[in-house]
């Protein structure tokens, strides 16, 4: 049997003013959203040479410190206690990215400070995300992986021109408008974007839209991936997963015995293992010892992430693990605010780069993300796969308490997707 898994991410950003009507006799060189619905970056066109792999690669470190950053903030939250943390951290990357485009000043210099860009030029993070999506999208049979971005525009509101081509280009961005001011019909139209970009993964995400609104940065990301050694759905069993030392819930545990990469970190007591997909993406699992999830969580750092990676070997493994389906959504102002990005959401913001007409500050900034994991799929495609088992006996790893999970693209070092598997039936 085939193993599936469905991942989406998406972050969208509510840009919001006091609406106020154009100014007569200005042109600033701007054009409404119909002026650019057909302008895309084609998938078949040549993709530029320009050294988009290095910027690629020099995008990955920052991104992963900032995944770790915000995963802290996250987890520290009130909110998020005793709960699943889950969210992408490269689409939030990519969505403060898109937002830099049209900032300047400090605006500017805020965000790409608290992405770790500080040290690059726009050029540099632009085509390091234009090359990102571009090899993410090199979709296989096996995996199909999607990244891109929408902008949602008031009608009759004027872009400023260079912004609107700028995030088309980079960020294979769709730009469209809306009414806002009949906010329930712009939230149908720009959920169904949303919808459709993610599977039907995500679909009703926008709503109580202000009336005053001019615009909506959207970022999605949708993953669906096999694995590339499926579990057994007639080995799947009802067992206990402790979510905390009062709470017992039952869940779906599926198991499977095979060679995995696998390794024991008796200075951070904890069991981290891979668990590839066909392609090249795979799923982290880190499962700290009992009553050191708190610690891990307070420590963990990319480096962390290289030095398991350097120590990871293959080896016999009974695997347990819960079947589960879980959504998350972020409110990120907070957070974001606490990393530095103030200017944004401030009377000072100043996204004279993206519109010249009024001034525009962010009033949301909002995540979700959904993650299934399960075993079954199409049984018609099914492959019987056989592996060579050494005559010791298997290590066992059982995720019958909260663990982490990571999903990673290897080729690009992204970390797609990241959180904390706490109550699985949540």
């Amino acid at each position: 049997m085939w193993g599936k898994m469905y991942y989406s991410a998406i972050a969208a950003l509510l840009v919001a003013t006091t609406w106020a009507a154009p100014h007569e006799g200005h042109d600033h060189g701007g054009h409404t959203a119909e002026h650019h619905h057909h302008l895309h970056h084609g998938k078949d066109e040549p993709h530029p040479g320009h050294n988009g792999d290095d910027a690629c690669h020099l995008l990955a470190p920052h991104n992963a410190d900032f995944a770790f950053s915000l995963y802290k903030k996250l987890a520290l939250h009130p909110d998020a206690q005793g709960k699943n943390i889950f969210f992408s951290p490269v689409g939030i990357s990519m969505a403060l990215s898109m937002l830099a485009v049209g900032a300047k000043g400090s605006t500017l210099s805020q965000i790409y400070s608290s992405l770790g860009y500080s040290g690059l030029q726009a050029q540099q993070v632009n085509e390091g995300y234009e090359h990102l999506i571009h090899m993410l999208g090199h979709s296989q049979d096996a995996m199909q992986l999607e990244a891109g971005a929408g902008v949602a525009i008031r009608e009759g509101f004027k872009v400023v021109d260079q912004f609107l081509k700028d995030v088309q280009h980079y960020y294979k961005s769709e730009a469209f408008s809306v009414d806002f001011s009949k906010p329930e019909i712009a939230a149908e139209e720009i959920n169904k974007f949303i919808a459709k970009k993610t599977n039907d993964k995500i679909t009703n995400m926008v709503k109580d839209l202000d009336p005053s609104m001019v615009m909506i940065l959207i970022n999605y990301m949708y993953f669906r991936g096999k694995w590339d050694k499926p579990f057994d759905a007639q080995l799947t069993h009802k067992a206990d997963f402790k979510v905390d030392k009062d709470t017992t819930v039952q869940v779906d545990m599926m198991k499977r015995t095979g060679r995995y990469d696998i390794y024991q970190d008796p200075a951070n007591q904890t069991t981290v293992m891979m668990v590839p997909y066909k392609g090249n993406t795979s799923m982290m699992i880190i499962l700290p010892d009992d009553g050191k999830m708190k610690e891990l969580e307070e420590s963990i750092c990319r480096h962390h992430l290289k030095n398991w990676h350097d120590k990871l070997f293959r080896s016999s493994v009974d695997l347990f693990m819960p079947k589960f389906s879980i959504s998350a959504t972020s409110k990120l102002n907070d957070i974001l605010e606490d990393m530095g990005v103030t200017d944004a959401f401030s009377d000072t913001a100043d996204f004279s780069g993206m519109t010249e007409e009024v001034k525009v500050k962010v009033s949301q900034v909002v995540h979700q993300a959904v993650l299934n994991v399960d075993e079954k799929g199409t049984e018609a495609a099914a492959a019987t796969t056989i592996e060579i088992m050494p005559m010791s006996m298997p290590d066992t790893v059982i995720l019958n308490q909260p663990f982490l999970v990571l999903i990673v693209e290897d080729s690009t070092k992204s970390i797609l997707f990241m959180g904390k598997i706490t109550n699985p039936t949540e």
